[in-house]
């Protein structure tokens, strides 16, 4: 029988873990916060089953007090609030004394992108005698023209490749279909007939980018990848993996697709997180604006 903060704490981990599909890293992350914050209910000597709402507030003025930034403050509250839905949920608590406490207000920075001629440059001069050349490019050129999530990428099993068609499982165990038609299919082909088995040299291995023992690439690798190749294609911006899917979105709504689509193309789960795109897509609004408006036109 469960007796102290500690152990829900666990069982709240193995609950979003595994009921509710997180991600281990989220788990992780939840699991250490509340650690903090059962740690600030002892040294207030609070209970943690009877607090109400006014000692809910006194932890969000305790983080601030601490000097946490308002995202990592917004963390720890969205993590105790979470915990107290579960803690309702399995009848240990009445209500949830976060709710109707409002988070620290996350300022949202604008995504950075490669312009086109950065995008270019990233794929000029490929040398096909260099494996790992055409292997790093390969991946940088998969993450452009399809958005993924560089945790999806290490997944991807060759098996998988159907015609430019693919389905991967995102965050919340979400499943969606993703497009690859506009990857360089020269490319592709050249490193699934040769490179590939090259790397591998003789070892079986079902990912589409596996490390020379067969198994899947890390996503702190292909990360290594990316910040490398860009800085000696001479790219001045830092570049990681999300800067390509953030290029990839930016791209489709400058071409014209609507945002709701985007939205379900990234796997987004509200519209909400794909519109701080739609900031950079101002100036093909204006031209539109410029080029329909009668009055625009004069």
């Amino acid at each position: 029988m469960k007796t102290n903060i500690e152990d829900y704490i666990l069982s709240f981990k193995e609950y979003i873990l595994y009921e509710l599909n997180y991600s281990p890293t989220t788990a992780n992350t939840y699991h250490n916060v509340l650690l903090e914050y059962a740690q600030f209910l002892k040294d207030k000597d609070l209970r943690f089953k009877n607090i109400t709402n006014k000692e809910a507030n006194l932890y969000k003025a305790h983080l601030i007090e601490k000097g946490y930034d308002n995202k990592t403050s917004a963390l720890h509250m969205s993590a105790a609030r979470s915990f107290y839905n579960y803690l309702v949920e399995i009848k240990e608590c009445i209500e949830n004394p976060f709710n109707g406490i409002r988070n620290p207000k996350i300022s949202k920075k604008l995504p950075n992108f490669l312009k086109d001629s950065e995008t270019k440059n990233l794929f000029d001069n490929i040398n096909y005698d260099n494996d790992l050349e055409v292997r790093n490019i390969l991946i940088i050129e998969m993450l452009y023209v399809t958005g993924l999530r560089v945790s999806e990428l290490c997944k991807i099993k060759v098996s998988e490749l159907n015609n430019g068609v693919l389905k991967v499982v995102g965050k919340g165990n979400k499943e969606r279909v993703i497009y690859y038609k506009a990857c360089d299919m020269k490319l592709l082909n050249y490193y699934l007939s040769t490179t590939r088995n090259n790397i591998l040299k003789g070892i079986s291995s079902e990912y589409l980018f596996p490390n020379k023992f067969g198994k899947a690439l890390t996503t702190r690798t292909i990360e290594n990848i990316v910040k490398k190749y860009t800085e000696q294609k001479n790219i001045k911006s830092k570049v990681t993996p999300h800067t390509l899917r953030h290029t990839y979105a930016t791209d489709l709504l400058n071409n014209g697709a609507d945002i709701r689509s985007v939205g379900e193309l990234l796997g987004h789960e509200s519209l909400s997180t794909t519109q701080i795109y739609t900031h950079i897509t101002s100036d093909r609004l204006k031209n539109v604006y410029n080029k329909a408006h009668p009055r625009a036109k004069k």
